[in-house]
């Protein structure tokens, strides 16, 4: 039987702090007329916080034996509640001032308290989620935190488009938020909260649409001027850009409509990854696989060419693969028409394309240091860098042995042509990977190839044993991004 006396034990150290005997450590904090000295005890500073148990190994000593550390930046008022908490493991946030628990919470990260500063940004935080985010928006400090709030708004954008004050966002906030890639939210409700901000930051619009005026839209267009241009706008449905979109046509550039309900001419940004999914806590989806044609395996080993492991022995495990593949484009579910993948692709760079090959258990690909680029005219890109690009085939079925294929020319590692994107996707090298359609569809003519060739080849050695061109039954590309488990690990 084991008995636990954690109160009295919290009571009796709380009673430590005002006791001076044996207190060998000075802590100023704040400044000018606000300064302030309190007196601890260095052995329970140590244990308590791994910061101060860094100070304090460095910190000198004085003819009395008392060390000094200096926090300036720290106020008194904050300061009492923490070292409270690191004699006595109790923080009351019941009747505090929001500010007050918001500074609590950046200092407590600052000092090391992972207990105390977890247990706010877990509970207090997210319940003020947009007040935070506005107030440190604007701050060159606190980069962890705005990394925390970063990655909370990529996967619960509601938590900032639905709050009350959405429409107080700073410029600048909403703007970082639209850039993001991993917005986990419709384009079209994209399109319906950047025009709600809008229309906030001007209330003497009129509030029925029908009465505007065209200096009213010119007044919404300059407003808006930083935000329109980063809505994927050819992610829209078109019944969408019909009844939602229209309305407000005379805020888009002409050229802009008009390739919205025809051919393309405008930059096309790339379409958010996972941006159709709608996030409920009232429905649970099965989870759609990562991947149709490869599995971790492939992963491991794939990550391990990137990182230019070249023996086996010291390639990735399946548990420390240090990164992740987020999917950009599946052809199966997103279409088989070369324009396709340059719409999607366009400006994502450290990406893989992956392809099952129609007939066989071939699955070829290429990795792309650099970034597809929809505007480029043809020609070779940026020959330095092409360095770490290489082409594949990994084992699957059949096929015993995976290939890795680095680049021997890296001045004609990668061809892009925007001339002929009804018929050319993808392409590495001179014909060491070119997936082509001359209909318009991957699925349907032999028109891919893996083409080695010694004289010609940019790549060292052909990843396939057939010459023949071939059709495909599926390809996706990937973007490759640092594993954040692996990052704190």
């Amino acid at each position: 039987m084991t008995f636990k006396f954690f109160d009295k034990l919290s009571l009796d150290f709380s009673e430590l702090l005002n006791d001076k005997k044996e207190c060998n450590v000075v802590i100023e904090v704040d400044k000018e007329e606000n300064k302030k000295s309190f007196t601890a005890h260095s052995i329970v500073l140590r244990y308590r916080s791994p910061y101060f148990d860094k100070e304090l190994e460095n910190a000198d000593t004085n003819e009395h034996h008392i060390k000094t550390v200096i926090k300036p930046n720290i106020s008194v008022q904050i300061f009492e509640i923490i070292l409270k908490y690191i004699y006595g493991g109790i923080v009351d946030i019941k009747n505090m001032d929001t500010k007050i628990i918001y500074e609590l919470m950046v200092n407590s990260n600052e000092l090391e308290l992972k207990e105390l500063s977890k247990k706010l940004e877990t509970s207090w935080l997210r319940t003020h989620f947009s007040l935070v985010y506005r107030l440190i928006f604007n701050s060159n400090e606190f980069k962890d935190l705005k990394k925390f709030y970063n990655d909370i708004i990529s996967k619960y954008p509601n938590l900032i488009f639905e709050s009350e004050d959405f429409t107080s966002l700073q410029e600048t906030a909403l703007i970082s938020i639209l850039k993001r890639d991993d917005l986990k939210v419709g384009e079209i409700k994209i399109w319906d909260y950047v025009i709600k901000w809008g229309i906030a930051q001007n209330p003497t619009l009129p509030t029925n649409l029908e009465e505007w005026s065209n200096e009213n839209f010119k007044v919404l267009k300059i407003t808006l001027q930083q935000c329109l241009p980063l809505i994927r706008y050819f992610h829209i449905s078109i019944e969408d850009i019909w009844e939602k979109v229209k309305p407000y046509e005379k805020i888009l550039e002409k050229r802009l409509w008009d390739d919205m309900i025809e051919p393309v001419s405008s930059l096309v940004l790339p379409a958010r990854i996972i941006s159709n999914l709608e996030l409920s806590s009232r429905t649970i989806a099965t989870p759609e696989p990562f991947s149709t044609i490869i599995n971790k395996e492939h992963v491991a080993e794939l990550s391990s060419w990137i990182d230019r492991k070249f023996f086996t022995f010291s390639f990735y495990s399946l548990e420390n693969i240090p990164y992740e593949l987020q999917l950009i484009l599946r052809g199966s579910r997103d279409g088989f028409h070369p324009k396709t993948f340059w719409n999607m692709c366009h400006g994502h760079a450290s990406t893989i394309a992956v392809v099952k090959v129609a007939g066989t258990d071939e699955i070829v690909g290429g990795y792309n240091p650099l970034a597809w680029d929809y505007s480029a005219r043809g020609g070779y890109k940026d020959a330095v860098k092409m360095n770490d690009s290489f082409i594949f085939s990994l084992k699957n079925g059949h096929i015993r042995n995976s290939i890795i294929s680095r680049v021997k020319d890296q001045s004609r590692a990668l061809i892009y042509y925007k001339c002929h994107q009804d018929n050319n996707g993808p392409r590495f090298g001179y014909r060491d990977f070119v997936m082509e359609s001359d209909v318009s569809d991957f699925t349907q003519d032999k028109s891919c190839w893996c083409d080695y060739d010694p004289y010609y080849g940019t790549y060292k050695k052909p990843i396939r044993t057939m010459t023949e061109s071939f059709s495909i039954v599926d390809y996706e590309v990937f973007k490759i991004i640092k594993n954040q488990n692996q990052l704190y690990n």
